[in-house]
């Protein structure tokens, strides 16, 4: 699924929004803000779920004690009793509903964002070399790779795979060809020959586990040389991977510290992802009774994943859409914030707030509103 989205709604919009503007950089900015606006209203139901029940919790669990008590004796009138609870406010699974839904199509636009034409795009495979008299109680398998849409030009792209015919077992001894083609099966080597420079498209395959295992050569063909367990890689370079915008030297570069220097483009798209999800988090608690477990996750959350990118890279092509997807995030969190609220919830905000004292509450002192909160409670 997380393929057929990709090539069949994501690129087509990359494509559109390139040809209206030729930048690789600005069609990201574009794509994640159409994307995050078509999940508007899914994303908007978690966030107001996730406020509505941070408000009813505290009663709701209150409520649910005392059912489960009264009621102890009849789970049939306990069940009654729950689901009218359950009907007031609403089931705190509601807001998962609407972020399961719209996972694919997010997780497609990372996977598109990690390949070409923004990065180089890799084909690994996991081979196993076994004795020349055991090769031959082995069944073939053909192994065929995930499919991965290769940029030829800058609006043409299609989709390939890497195949062994006979599988990923081979015998010492043995010569195979790794076999690169589109799913109609025409050889990715002829499709670049129709296109200027198509032979700078063509994989650099690499040894990266077991160089005295196997061998191979530049066009892809693997000799066994010893049994055991190998790694080959095969990289098609990203049209895009090594093309700046706006300060980032190179939208497929990957690592804050390499080659003994600092990535300072890098840096700042990390800091500037952090510092967005604070801002974000931030938002989704103003106007809240205080919760000190809660502001501690605020803060520390942020530092972890931030740190994480730092230890787990991605390209910067990838933190540039996280970037954008976090501000626009925070937007829609601020603005989701001074909706009203229902009446039976707003009476239960407006009780907590005046229970807390004035330098405990997370939008302010204690009985008061920000500026954006709503004064009223209807739906």
């Amino acid at each position: 699924m997380i393929g057929y989205i990709s090539d069949n709604l994501l690129l087509p919009i990359l494509d559109f929004f390139y040809g209206l503007v030729p930048s690789y950089g600005l069609a990201i900015v574009a794509l994640t803000v159409v994307i995050r606006l078509a999940l508007f209203p899914l994303s908007a139901g978690s966030i107001r779920s996730a406020r509505r029940m941070r408000i009813a919790q505290p009663v709701m669990q209150k409520r649910q004690a005392e059912i489960k008590s009264r009621f102890a004796s009849n789970p049939q009138k306990q069940q009654e009793e729950l689901g009218k609870l359950m009907k007031e406010f609403g089931s705190p699974l509601a807001g998962c509903l609407p972020l399961l839904v719209q996972m694919p199509i997010l997780f497609a636009l990372f996977a598109t964002l990690r390949g070409s034409p923004f990065a180089d795009v890799p084909y690994t495979l996991n081979l196993k070399v076994l004795p020349a008299d055991q090769i031959a109680a082995v069944e073939p398998k053909p192994f065929t790779s995930a499919s991965h849409s290769i940029f030829v030009t800058e609006t043409d792209h299609v989709p390939v795979i890497a195949s062994l015919p006979g599988g990923t077992k081979i015998g010492t001894g043995e010569n195979v060809q790794i076999q690169l083609q589109t799913k109609s099966g025409q050889a990715f080597g002829d499709v670049v020959k129709e296109v200027e420079n198509g032979q700078s498209f063509l994989p650099a395959w690499t040894v990266t586990k077991g160089e005295s295992i196997v061998s191979v050569s530049k066009d892809g063909e693997i000799t066994a040389l010893a049994p055991g367990d190998a790694t080959v890689e095969g990289k098609i370079p990203g049209l895009a991977a090594r093309s700046g915008f706006l300060f980032i030297k190179a939208l497929g570069q990957v690592g804050f510290y390499t080659d003994g220097a600092v990535n300072w483009d890098i840096a700042i798209l990390v800091g500037s992802f952090g510092l967005s999800l604070f801002i974000s988090q931030l938002l989704s608690g103003m106007g809240m009774p205080a919760n000190p477990q809660q502001s501690t996750a605020n803060k520390i959350t942020p530092v972890m994943i931030t740190g994480m990118f730092l230890f787990f890279p991605l390209p910067a092509g990838v933190l540039l859409y996280m970037v954008i997807a976090n501000i626009f995030q925070a937007v829609q969190t601020f603005l989701l914030t001074r909706e009203a609220l229902p009446d039976n919830l707003q009476a239960i905000l407006d009780e907590q707030l005046k229970q807390q004292p004035a330098t405990a509450t997370a939008g302010g002192p204690a009985g008061s509103r920000l500026p954006f909160e709503p004064k009223g409670g209807n739906k």
